[in-house]
């Protein structure tokens, strides 16, 4: 086998099918993409606004969600072989694809630097606490984008190389900083009744299903390695309910016995200075790196002449030099915006794919596709428009709530109006 087959990461063509994956391997990439930061600090948030029982159904029953919808859409992933961007081409046609690609881009390096910025931050207070260093936040931002950046360039199966040794690890010193809290005097607060206003259930599960819902939209992108459908589907299953949930459980435990929602402070305070090193690192490391890599994949639609290991560096280098400069902070309303635009994609091709029309998916007839598929583009707008309304102000309309995730309410709708109208479509034609 050539380097060059070694490193061919297939994004503008199916997966070959000798190169398929097993469904572990794959759960274990998303497993280490659920497991991250922010969801600590669901954990915490949860863990201080509700009983300990509720807050782990809440876990439980968004989790099972997610895994349905993510299973579903890797489903598609798998039979076809392609990226989500590439999928978009038997939707909206070759040219309307190419704005779901710049998007789909956009979106998931917007996000990269989100979270490039969120690792210098902690890594910033980890060394200085532990070692009284002070190092930039400018410095910290290249060193967390560099890293993110060299397992993304090699493409999925570096990320599953990472994820599948790093996965463990992170499990092992999270578990052990479990037990020393929970054997501290802690433990017992654990238990305790909670007191005040509770956190409604219904908002808990929609918190649940919100941090992990735009990667469900994503997942053919990693589903696509998959040996067989029924890999993809348990894979996907498996990786966002445990990815999902294991972090925010873990974390709603630490933060009731620590009363902190400060995972390195923490570790820090239970005397695990170097495993919090490296949790912090990991963890964003494993995340961040697809971020990178589903917005390589996007790009690559685009580009069709450029590599994609090229693609990938001059993406990466941009998001982390705008990160260096703190710049992404001021983005977060952008990208809830971006957001609105990419969940509906999910809805769309797995009712297309599932409900309307699975024959349209070939890819070798996708050079004769039509330019623009305009009832595909009509309700990706419309759903767009529906998670706007379902989102709170001053980012949305505000007008009335569904799930209390507009993510979900888009993907919903997306799913209904496709299989809809799709169905009428046909019968006309």
């Amino acid at each position: 086998m050539s380097n060059d087959t070694k490193i061919e990461d297939y994004e503008r063509e199916p997966v070959p099918q000798h190169l398929r994956k097993s469904w572990l391997s794959m759960a274990f990439v998303w497993i280490a993409i659920g497991i991250d930061l922010s969801a600590m600090f669901l954990g915490a948030q949860l863990g201080a606004g509700m009983s300990i029982g509720d807050s782990l159904t809440a876990v439980i029953v968004g989790s099972v969600i997610l895994g349905i919808i993510g299973a579903l859409c890797a489903y598609v992933g798998a039979k076809t072989g392609l990226s989500t961007a590439m999928i978009s081409r038997f939707l909206f046609g070759n040219k309307g694809a190419l704005i779901v690609s710049v998007i789909l881009g956009i979106s998931s390096l917007g996000w990269f630097g989100v979270q490039v910025g969120f690792f210098a931050s902690n890594f910033q207070t980890a060394l200085s606490e532990l070692w009284g260093w002070h190092w930039s936040l400018w410095v910290l931002s290249m060193i967390g984008g560099l890293l993110m950046m060299s397992t993304a360039i090699w493409g999925y199966r570096a990320i599953e190389k990472l994820s599948v040794w790093s996965v463990p690890l992170l499990v092992v010193f999270i578990i052990f900083a479990l037990v020393l809290a929970l054997n501290g005097e802690g433990g017992s607060t654990v238990w305790s009744p909670f007191e005040g206003e509770a956190l409604p259930m219904g908002t808990a599960i929609s918190l649940v299903i919100g941090i992990f819902i735009l990667g469900t939209a994503l997942s053919p992108d990693i589903a696509r390695w998959a040996k067989t459908p029924k890999h993809a589907i348990t894979a996907a299953f498996v990786g966002f309910f445990v990815g999902n949930s294991f972090m925010t459980i873990i974390a709603i435990f630490l933060s009731r016995s620590m009363d902190s929602d400060d995972l390195t402070g923490i570790f820090l305070t239970l005397g695990l200075g170097i495993p919090a090193i490296i949790v912090l690192t990991l963890a964003q490391w494993t995340t961040n790196t697809n971020n990178l890599y589903s917005a390589g994949l996007g790009f690559s639609v685009v580009f069709k002449r450029v590599p994609k290991s090229v693609i990938t560096i001059i993406a990466g280098l941009i998001a982390t030099a705008l990160a260096c400069f703190g710049i992404y902070d001021r983005f977060m309303t952008f990208l809830t915006y971006i957001t609105m635009l990419v969940a509906p994609l999910g809805g769309i091709y797995t009712a297309e794919y599932l409900l309307v029309n699975k024959n349209r998916f070939s890819f070798e007839g996708l050079d004769n596709n039509r330019s623009w598929i305009p009832r595909s583009i009509v309700v990706w707008v419309l759903a767009t428009f529906f998670g706007f309304m379902t989102t709170m102000a001053p980012d949305g309309l505000g007008w009335f709530q569904v799930t209390q995730v507009p993510a979900l309410d888009s993907f919903l709708m997306a799913f209904i109006v496709q299989a809809i109208i799709g169905k009428w479509v046909a019968k006309k034609g």
